[in-house]
């Protein structure tokens, strides 16, 4: 579930502890969350004794530069969290692994369905597009971004190879924001409609930063201090199945696009 939001809220939070540190130890406790390598060991080998010299993200990636020159990437998966704690601090259920740093704190990845991963390498494993908060084209490159592909707009925009970061909680509320529907061809958008979808991206991912991200029900998200994000109660689309729209009153409605939930106001967003 962590997007964006979630992984730079994340980010944020734990890269004063991370950045100058040495990694005194290191645990992977499944040999899944070292999938991405060729298991425990390795990662193991390459992270023992390193320093952290600065901590970035690409889309969901967390991804620090260590001094050896590889990259120490973090990815959460859906229910995956980084906990700051002291060494002493009882453990969180389904801790998988844990990063050991000078001064005596840890940094301990939480991941009770695992899909999520650890893993050093020389580059993020994966093909991303621009970032969605960092990185994005200007209006006619985001235009030629959205006219390659007649797929759902819902459905390119979760597609991390298109823009890195968006997920399903802020796919809905950047399509409620422009006023778009999710279902429509991404390739039939014209260019005020790709341009407002472009304008609503960042502010969208901007205001779940300063909510802290999006905890829902499950609490699955939480920010490495235990809190929980409380951007959930300024959803205007997203999980709002049968409310009234903000903007128009009109029952937001959910639908199965690409085998992903889309919620959207029948009535504004066309």
């Amino acid at each position: 579930m962590p997007e964006l939001p979630e992984v730079e809220v994340t980010r944020r939070l734990i890269a004063p502890s991370l950045e100058g540190s040495l990694i005194d130890e290191v645990e992977i406790r499944r040999e899944r969350t070292a999938r991405r390598n060729s298991g425990s060991a390795e990662v193991v080998d390459r992270l023992t004794g390193r320093t952290v010299e600065r901590l970035g993200r690409k889309g969901k990636f967390i991804a620090a530069d260590l001094d050896s020159g590889e990259l120490l990437v973090i990815h959460l998966g859906m229910s995956g969290r980084l906990q700051l704690a002291d060494r002493i601090e009882e453990e969180a259920p389904h801790t998988n692994a844990v990063l050991r740093i000078s001064g005596g704190g840890e940094v301990r990845f939480v991941d009770p369905r695992t899909f999520g991963f650890i893993g050093v390498f020389e580059e993020i494993p994966s093909l991303l597009g621009p970032d969605a908060l960092d990185a994005l084209p200007d209006s006619g490159g985001f235009q030629a971004l959205l006219g390659r592909s007649r797929r759902a707009i819902k459905t390119v925009l979760l597609d991390q190879a298109v823009v890195a970061g968006l997920g399903n909680i802020y796919a809905d509320e950047v399509l409620w924001r422009a006023r778009v529907a999710p279902h429509r061809p991404s390739a039939d958008l014209d260019s005020d409609a790709a341009e407002r979808i472009r304008s609503a991206i960042r502010p969208v991912l901007e205001e779940g930063i300063s909510q802290g991200g999006t905890s829902l029900g499950d609490l699955a998200y939480l920010l490495p201090d235990g809190r929980a994000g409380e951007n959930l109660g300024r959803l205007a689309a997203y999980g709002r199945e049968g409310l009234p729209c903000p903007r128009c009153g009109t029952p937001v409605i959910r639908s199965m696009i690409g085998q992903r939930s889309a919620h959207h106001c029948p009535a504004c967003q066309l």
